[in-house]
């Protein structure tokens, strides 16, 4: 299974003939001179007059009906007080009301949604509801639980003896990796695996580690660590002796990346945003409009800098306290730009190859938690995907925030996160603009905006069915010209 990667257009799709992320520049669709299936691509494309016409008459003959819905008054609610969000809503001329009033699009915190998901509150929406997080979206968003799933997806697929789990021998630890799927530094859970990690660290007792609590964001709590002594000393201090029964707080400990690709001296790392709108056929889509975060001080492995954060922690919540934070740009990059830098410096066909690699990592991360994820048809969700790149030019998965931040730091920052928003709309939302869970949630060409489909399983299988049967049909005709 293999990337077919247009940088330009950041079109993405999916075909089982090759394992390894390649560009094709062959449109929009994988061709190969065997068969092909595709797990995405941009939609609107041949068969998308079929599928729209099975949404919109799915959409506008349910409920109400299309004159129900041009009569309808849709009413917003929100929890958080963004104007990016506010905005969007009323210039669709929808109008706010309460959570205790009856409500059609709810764009609301990770709280709020599992008050309203939670069996004690008893609410039950309908058809034409939806709300911006799925019930368990922690199960991608928790450190914890994001390397746990990827761990079980690799497992399973080396247990059915799938292609995509097949491993070489490691460079950098011991044993193997995997050669399709090694995209998360090394990681364990603490308490849990503080036995395996001290194996594991006592094999490589020069390498740096990084401390994460798992269920805390915008860096806090993270620290650096190189000696076991400092954990140590950290587990006696925090008052959590690390054992399973009585660990107050998790945390991972992973790798720490120690060779990032650096730009003029200094770490960056990529927030990507990924739109699922369901989990179960998956259906996710990438926004072209992602951007670099700088760190504001020059890199620099030396010791006496392992708790600097100004230069190890690229969190625009970290670096804006730094004086050397630029309040023009916000130290951020956009990926156009990155592109053009790597291309200059590296050629385009690895910069090509490692924009494949990336798009390659997020759907394998989805399919990973897919599986236990409530695909609940009222949600979609937009994830903010952390990615570092190292000096190989080789990608690697940190985190992903469920609730990336819509606050703007410059004016740019303001547009781009008033478009993410506005397009967020157009692709979740039937034609006509009423939310219905009965619509199929597959958008139109225009109305993806800035979104490129990454993967949509459920037209994956359509076209499956489609050249299942057409060389069915080609098999039979051959055969029947034989008997002439």
């Amino acid at each position: 299974m293999a990337v077919v990667w247009d940088r330009s257009q950041w079109t993405q799709a999916w075909r089982t003939d090759s394992l390894q992320p390649t560009v094709r520049l062959s449109g929009t669709r994988a061709t190969t001179s065997g068969t092909t299936i595709m797990y995405g691509r941009q939609a609107g494309g041949a068969n998308q007059s079929v599928a729209n016409g099975t949404s919109n008459s799915g959409a506008n003959s349910g409920g109400a009906g299309a004159q129900g819905h041009d009569k309808m008054k849709i009413g917003f609610c929100t929890d958080l007080d963004k104007s990016v969000l506010v905005n969007n809503f009323e210039k669709r001329g929808w109008h706010q009301v309460n959570g205790d009033d009856d409500w059609h699009f709810y764009w609301a915190g990770v709280q709020t949604c599992r008050n309203i998901f939670s069996v004690d509150s008893g609410y039950r929406m309908h058809d034409n509801q939806m709300i911006n997080h799925f019930p368990n979206h922690y199960e991608l968003s928790r450190k914890d639980l994001l390397v746990k799933n990827i761990k079980r997806y690799r497992k399973d697929l080396e247990r059915d003896g799938n292609p995509l789990a097949e491993k070489t021998e490691s460079n950098n630890s011991s044993g193997t990796r995997y050669l399709y799927l090694d995209f998360v530094p090394t990681t364990f859970v603490l308490p849990a695996d503080y036995n395996m990690f001290v194996e594991e660290y006592r094999k490589f007792p020069l390498s740096t580690w990084i401390m994460k609590p798992c269920g805390k964001s915008q860096g806090a709590g993270i620290f650096l660590i190189n000696k076991l002594s400092k954990l140590k000393k950290w587990s006696r201090e925090a008052k959590g002796p690390f054992h399973p029964q009585i660990a107050k707080e998790s945390y991972v400990i992973s790798r720490y990346i120690d060779n990032p690709l650096l730009i003029g001296g200094k770490k960056f790392d990529l927030r990507l945003y990924v739109l699922v709108a369901s989990f179960r056929p998956l259906k996710a889509y990438l926004f072209k409009q992602g951007f670099c975060r700088f760190c504001t001080v020059k890199y620099d492995t030396s010791v006496t800098e392992l708790d600097n954060m100004y230069v190890h922690l690229t969190n625009v919540s970290v670096q804006k306290h730094g004086g050397e934070y630029n309040t023009l740009h916000g130290g951020k990059w956009s990926v156009q730009n990155l592109a053009l830098y790597l291309e200059g410096t590296r050629g385009k066909e690895v910069t090509d190859r490692l924009f494949g690699a990336i798009s390659w990592l997020i759907v394998h991360s989805l399919r990973a938690v897919a599986p236990v994820m409530a695909s609940d048809r009222h949600c979609f969700e937009c994830y903010g995907y952390d990615i570092i790149i190292d000096n190989a030019l080789k990608p690697w998965l940190v985190e992903v925030n469920a609730s990336p931040s819509l606050t703007s730091t410059t004016v740019n920052d303001r547009i781009l996160k008033y478009k993410l928003i506005d397009n967020i709309l157009s692709v979740v939302l039937p034609p006509d603009g009423v939310p219905d869970v009965r619509w199929n949630k597959v958008p139109s060409a225009d109305a993806l905006g800035n979104f490129e489909l990454l993967i949509d399983e459920e037209l994956a299988a359509q076209d499956e069915q489609q050249n299942s049967s057409s060389n069915a049909h080609s098999k039979t005709s051959k055969m029947g010209s034989r008997w002439k």
